[in-house]
């Protein structure tokens, strides 16, 4: 799977992205993981890319001019890499006539941007998305982005909850961790993703490992006992009891979806 970041900020989210799981999911070539920096497309020397909202107010908006040609550019290289023809190409650089002339939807690059006025992340989506080749996610900052180029290019509007950040970098980098994770090869056990939490809507019953007693408190004796069907049991027990406590709206899901079934 191929995921390219939109940003203001390339080193910011690969810094990030290059460790851990993701990490070696890029070197084992499990992923991909670009950041193109909108700034290269700002068209003057000083690399601006912002300008006063019309209609007044505080803070400063993204122009659409610099965010539509790193798309373009991104998009050029999907289309590159997947030996397409760009029928649009002719008029890549008139923005109202390729609204008028798009080509076929299913061609263009499913284009997330992540701003608090989005759908909620949650697993299901991000189980959607891994499906994806590739995943263009469109980074914010300042007072936003133009409107004109969103309603353009954007597939979908995602938040990772109900509250304002500076910029669209950590909701991106959340996205991508999440997603990459669910495509194979990139854990070490594909099972674990299929089994963790809200995996049918319940929460991941506890975990424990060696030593058998830390501080006088030891490991539930049913996961020592060797017996399989009595600990997956005990682990979907905990599973409902420890969704029913933490998260009871979850849990009402979980009921209401068992009944619809």
């Amino acid at each position: 799977m191929h995921f390219h970041i939109l940003t203001l900020f390339p080193d910011m989210v690969m810094e990030g992205l290059n460790t851990s799981i993701t990490g070696r999911a890029m070197k084992n070539g499990h992923i991909s993981i670009e950041a193109t920096n909108i700034r290269d497309f700002a068209g003057n020397k000083h690399g601006h890319v912002d300008d006063y909202p019309y209609g007044g107010g505080a803070g400063m908006v993204m122009q659409p001019g610099p965010v539509y040609d790193a798309y373009q550019h991104v998009k050029e290289q999907i289309n590159k890499r997947k030996g397409i023809d760009k029928k649009e190409e002719a008029c890549s650089k008139n923005i109202e006539q390729f609204v008028e002339n798009k080509t076929d939807e299913k061609k263009r690059p499913r284009v997330v941007y992540m701003t608090p006025q989005g759908k909620v992340f949650n697993q299901s989506i991000a189980e959607k998305l891994s499906k994806e080749e590739d995943l263009i996610l469109l980074c914010g900052h300042y007072e936003g982005i133009d409107e004109r180029v969103l309603e353009m290019i954007v597939t979908d509007n995602l938040s990772i909850g109900d509250y304002v950040l500076t910029g669209g970098e950590l909701p991106a980098m959340v996205v991508i961790d999440a997603v990459s994770r669910l495509v194979p090869g990139v854990l070490n056990n594909d099972v674990s993703a299929e089994f963790e939490t809200f995996h049918d809507n319940l929460l991941e019953y506890p975990q424990y490992t060696r030593p058998e007693e830390f501080m006088g408190k030891k490991v539930p004796e049913v996961l020592l006992s060797g017996h399989h069907k009595n600990i997956e049991a005990w682990r979907k027990e905990q599973s409902i009891a420890r969704t029913k406590e933490y998260r009871p709206d979850l849990w009402e899901k979980a009921l209401k979806e068992d009944v619809d079934e």
